[in-house]
């Protein structure tokens, strides 16, 4: 199989694995944000399950360390790519898949 079809091949997963990474770190975050809100809702105290918003930040942080790691991967890929002689675009390599959550945000003045 040529080489260019094998790294189109690992581009496709790498960027929907990088997808899922992100999409997870979004749910978390949206989970504590619920959680913050439901806290406040009902009316309890700051220490009410303070322990369970403590496991959410650390599986946060885990989150987005492996999505350090993730990006340390596609970095050593293309280095991969180039070392094996491949030096076109494939096919939108540098973007992600249809449908990937975007990670870059528009800011907008507010007040």
């Amino acid at each position: 199989m040529e080489k260019v079809f094998v790294a189109q091949r690992v581009a496709k997963k790498l960027f929907t694995t990088e997808a899922a990474v992100d999409g997870a770190l979004v749910e978390a975050a949206e989970l504590m944000s619920e959680m913050l809100k439901a806290r406040k809702d009902v009316h309890v105290s700051m220490v009410f399950a303070d322990e369970v918003q403590v496991k959410m930040i650390e599986a946060m942080t885990a989150l987005s360390e492996a999505r350090s790691a993730m990006v340390a991967v596609h970095n050593e890929l293309n280095e991969a790519k180039l070392r094996l002689g491949i030096r076109t675009s494939m096919n939108g390599e540098n973007k992600p898949p249809e449908g990937a959550i975007r990670t870059e945000t528009t800011l907008r003045e507010v007040g």
